[in-house]
């Protein structure tokens, strides 16, 4: 059966709202369903038309403007959990569920699946996978696309594509659906997603350790030689949208059983107060997890319109080393070092003076060559930076799949490594 056309609207503002960089919409788009994202997608290849897929926005400017822009496709009404069996810990639901609304279906069965997106109240699970996102809690239950069983994928030329299943083992070999997690929609329109889920941890719990800068390389060391590793450790320094105080910090989870999160906190206190650190405040349970929802915002955060937030991904050993550099050569940059998956988030003001030079430059530009690399996941209006910096050695294959899958250029046009 033919979808029919999915409803849309024009208004001026709305489309303002759904802007990427200096492009706007001719239109939106809110299917209500798989059926009619396939049927939109046949459409615009038909009529030339460029598509973005939009879900909460909040990974969105992770990635470029695009280079065509006609349609704003809309996930929002694609919110139904599908299957969802507690015994078996498997759920399946539409893309545009927020986490937030995930986590709290599975929470009623004492259940969760650590998706660790920032503003998880407007974050979608097929946002969320799109854009790749992998939160600091994956160093101790894996990256959602470890997670991920099943997919549901509307191509460019307006056929679903299926891979995996709401089985836990699926067929040996690659599983396709890894395949679009990450393509920033340039290579399907993601609908639907099936996970495997996982048991709730009993107890939860924050430490928040405030520190001078005399105790920094102690506080670290120590906190590093944990026996009893934490379930996420990171380094702030700056972003106030993360858990007062403003000072610099360690934000240490912990996850687990009664006595297990109670073996750690002592041996945390202990650990920190021998490294000189004099304070650790620790909050529990709902107040745990807002504390962490609350860092976990700040690594999109902005403070201006010409701000910028980068992730550079290296070794955990030298996350902390890595933040430190950007701060002595960037005047007021902010930085969280994860301990133990190795990111550094960073946030500047794009046009700042660089320490050992004394001129404007390139902030952005500044972090990639001190740390390497590092990909945008925020940008104010004015900060004029490529979301990805130099392209891998692998973009010829990129560029493959794209013709292969869209190779009338429908989905995203642009907004991905190397221009794809």
């Amino acid at each position: 059966m033919i979808a029919k056309r999915p409803r849309a609207r024009s208004k001026a503002a709305a489309l303002e709202a759904y802007a990427l960089g200096a492009m706007r919409p001719a239109r939106i788009v809110e299917p209500a369903d798989a059926d009619e994202v396939a049927a939109l997608l046949r459409l615009a290849r038909d009529a030339g038309e460029a598509v973005v897929v939009h879900g909460g926005g909040t990974l969105q400017r992770a990635a470029n403007a695009p280079s065509r822009y006609d349609v704003a496709l809309l996930t929002n009404r694609l919110d139904a959990v599908h299957d969802y069996d507690p015994h078996d810990l498997t759920i399946g639901l539409g893309a545009g569920t927020t986490i937030a609304s995930l986590q709290r279906a599975l929470a009623e069965h004492g259940q969760f699946v650590p998706l660790d997106a920032p503003l998880a109240a407007q974050a979608t699970v097929g946002g969320t996978l799109a854009a790749g996102w992998a939160g600091p809690r994956r160093a101790a239950y894996g990256r959602p696309r470890d997670l991920l069983i099943g997919v549901t994928v509307a191509l460019a030329d307006g056929t679903l594509a299926k891979s995996g299943g709401m089985v836990v083992k699926n067929v040996t070999g690659y599983d396709m659906g890894k395949l679009y997690v990450g393509s920033h929609g340039t290579l399907g329109a993601i609908v639907r997603a099936n996970f495997k889920v996982l048991p709730a941890p009993p107890v939860r719990r924050i430490a928040i350790a405030p520190f001078d800068h005399e105790s920094r390389d102690r506080a670290v060391a120590h906190a590093n030689a944990l026996a009893l590793e934490p379930v996420a450790l990171l380094m702030v320094d700056g972003f106030r949208e993360a858990p007062p105080p403003a000072r610099s910090r360690l934000v240490v989870l912990l996850e687990g059983s009664e006595q297990v999160v109670d073996r750690s906190t002592r041996e945390l206190r202990s650990a920190l107060g021998a490294a000189g650190v004099a304070e650790t405040r620790l909050l529990d349970g709902d107040d745990a997890a807002r504390a962490f929802q609350s860092v976990l915002d700040a690594y999109v955060a902005l403070d201006a319109d010409a701000s910028v937030t980068l992730l550079s991904r290296g070794l955990p050993s030298e996350a902390a080393a890595r933040a430190q550099r950007v701060r002595e050569a960037i005047p007021r940059a902010e930085t969280i070092a994860d301990l133990r998956t190795g990111d550094v988030i960073v946030r500047v003001r794009e046009n700042v003076t660089i320490s050992d030079t004394g001129e404007p430059a390139s902030a952005g530009r500044t972090v990639r060559g001190l740390l390497g690399h590092a990909t945008v996941l925020n940008a104010g209006s004015a900060a004029q930076l490529d979301a990805w910096g130099a392209p891998p050695s692998t973009l010829a294959t990129m560029r493959a799949l794209k013709a292969s899958f869209d190779p009338q250029n429908v989905l995203a046009p642009g907004r991905f490594i190397g221009g794809i």
